[in-house]
């Protein structure tokens, strides 16, 4: 293998796919320098391929590999963790021209799909049929490869799970060149290792997907959004355990702190119908989505629904208007950039037992007051998913800080990222707080998919892994 940095990345690239397939510089465009994650740099990579075929994925990481060239898969860039930064010596593969929905099989309900399909895509596809791809983690342009990189989640894992859950097989290319075939169209399998659960969320660091065999569902007709505000935020966390053990099956369960609420009305111009005098006492908001294939049963869910929050401690409960209810969801999925317009230094998304949310929350606004930080937020209530915006502009008093909040969601139970992932810029706090037993293990699964590690260096490990 050649020394790392002593080779023309572009010369290794365009000797093995079209000349045409390979950019770099200013040629590249600087959409691919970056992801979404706040606090972390952009990089110009060595250079960007967008390969048409596997054949010709296979043959870009095999030339890398033989090269010591670091390489980046990428999708749509929407990632929040600084998984998709490339290095400067290394090359991006970009999967722009893979971007097939290679078969809708309606009788296994499934689908099969190239990386560079976006959710938004397949959605459209799905919908004539009648059926639906569940995980939506806010953003529809992004990528279902990214998706499976990350094990993305969203607001629907209360019902639906996240990405693991939706992937029954992959094809997948390792850094030497080969491919391999994990799972299939089947729904559960006990031979041997599960390759396939082990790749996705492994955030580029162990093979490069180029298929995916994705379950489908039914997709319901009905749905109904209930909006509950409360006087405290306990109040909220205290409900969801009650919702989720109901049977009322919610679609989305989610709590709005009244900071990021506020934000939402004002700057987005979303009005929900809540009286003045209910906002004025009411410090969190409880959003349910329901949903069913038949509008009666749907119905009865509301009331029942609307009778248990009342029950909770509600101030009241409103069923929102269909465009109330659509704006309400669109806004509280783009809470992150309305986060990153006020100044937000950080988001983070640590998962706790969502039991433990409260206590969570508790110790997180001690922690903050300790440390003269500002941290507002919302979460998904319904899968102990807590997402923080913070706000403290001096980088060692963050650091410290960020360093407390995650050890404060471990020791609750949790685990640093629920569905952004660790990427580049969580990976330092995840290295110092892991079990350095488990760390060993996943470095030896790294280096046994990846030896010469040039597959995403700097993710996960950091920059010495």
């Amino acid at each position: 293998m050649a020394e790392p940095g002593t080779v023309d990345v572009v010369e290794v690239l365009r000797g093995v796919v079209p000349e045409q397939l390979v950019r770099s510089g200013a040629d590249a465009g600087d959409d691919f320098h970056h992801d979404e994650a706040l606090g972390i740099d952009p990089v110009v990579p060595a250079a960007v391929v967008t390969p048409e075929t596997e054949e010709q994925v296979a043959a870009v990481l095999a030339a890398c590999d033989a090269n010591g060239i670091p390489v980046t898969a990428r999708g749509s860039g929407t990632g929040l963790s600084g998984a998709a930064i490339p290095r400067p010596d290394g090359a991006v593969i970009a999967f722009d021209r893979m971007a097939e929905i290679i078969e809708i099989d309606e009788d296994n309900l499934v689908a099969v799909v190239q990386p560079g399909v976006t959710l938004d895509q397949l959605d459209q596809a799905l919908a004539p049929r009648g059926l639906v791809y569940p995980v939506f983690p806010g953003e529809y342009s992004a990528s279902l490869g990214g998706n499976v990189a990350t094990n993305a989640g969203g607001m629907r894992a209360v019902k639906y799970g996240v990405t693991r859950h939706q992937v029954l097989g992959l094809r997948a290319v390792l850094p030497s060149g080969e491919v391999v075939t994990t799972g299939g169209k089947f729904v559960k399998g006990s031979t041997g290792y599960d390759l396939t659960q082990l790749i996705v969320g492994s955030e580029g660091t162990l093979a490069v997907v180029t298929q995916a065999i994705l379950k489908l569902y039914p997709r319901p007709e009905h749905r109904a959004t209930v909006l509950a505000p409360f006087t405290t935020l306990d109040q909220v966390t205290a409900a969801v355990p009650a919702i989720v053990k109901s049977g009322i099956g919610p679609m989305i369960l989610e709590y709005i702190d009244m900071l990021t609420m506020s934000g939402i009305e004002n700057t987005l111009g979303v009005e929900v119908g809540v009286p003045e005098d209910i906002k004025a006492t009411a410090l969190a908001y409880l959003v349910v989505q329901l949903e069913d294939r038949h509008e009666d049963r749907l119905e009865s869910d509301i009331q029942a629904l609307a009778e248990l929050v009342a029950d909770l401690g509600a101030i009241d409960v409103y069923v929102l208007p269909s465009n109330a209810a659509t704006q309400l969801i669109e806004a509280r999925e783009k809470a992150f950039w309305l986060a990153k317009g006020a100044g937000a230094d950080d988001i983070i998304d640590v998962v706790v037992p969502r039991a433990s949310i409260d206590s969570f929350l508790t110790a997180v606004s001690e922690l903050a007051q300790a440390k003269g930080t500002f941290i507002a937020g919302c979460g998904h209530a319904g899968d102990g998913n807590v997402h923080l915006s913070v706000f403290q502009p001096d980088p060692d008093v963050r650091y410290e800080m960020m360093l407390e909040l995650f050890r404060l969601g471990m020791d609750h139970g949790g685990a640093i990222s629920g569905e952004h992932g660790l990427g580049r810029t969580k990976a330092k706090y995840w290295l110092e707080l892991e079990d350095p037993t488990k760390v060993a293990l996943m470095r030896r699964i790294k280096a046994a998919f990846d030896p010469n590690g040039i597959l995403n260096p700097g993710a996960l490990f950091g920059e010495t892994g």
